[in-house]
């Protein structure tokens, strides 16, 4: 089982579709180790990589809304604010527990429904509204 870009989640902005096929070849990176019994291992590598990409990936897609005066930028940022609450949940509790199975599972879970929640609908949203708003 993998997971791979698909046109359909293109907003239209070359560099945050870029940064969303990066995330979907990080999370593809998981399964695969996961389907490998080695889950735990790529599960480190993913949550380095996750502490960077949210800082810059989440800015550069606030900074675009900003400056196109986006009307559901509030209730974007604050899902980013929760995704990164609950990578950090994550990251804490296995800097004081160790990594163990369930950490890679609800990792998995979390990646699958910012996928199906996030980019494929609110993210969606907001390639319609720059796309409308670029052609007028």
């Amino acid at each position: 089982m993998g997971i791979a870009w698909r046109e359909s989640l293109a907003i239209g902005v070359p560099e945050i579709d870029n940064q969303h096929k990066e995330l979907l070849a990080r999370f593809d990176s998981l399964l695969k180790a996961c389907e490998a019994g080695k889950g735990m291992d790529e599960l480190r590598r993913l949550l380095g990589f996750l502490d960077d990409y949210v800082i810059s990936h989440f800015s550069d897609e606030e900074s675009i809304q900003r400056s196109s005066n986006y009307p559901a930028y509030a209730a974007h940022k604050k899902e980013h604010d929760g995704f990164i609450a609950r990578v950090k949940a994550v990251k804490d509790e296995i800097k004081s527990e160790g990594v163990a199975v369930h950490h890679v599972t609800e990792t998995n879970n979390m990646l699958l429904k910012w996928l199906i929640n996030h980019i494929s609908k609110v993210d969606a949203e907001l390639g319609k509204y720059l796309r409308a708003n670029r052609a007028q």
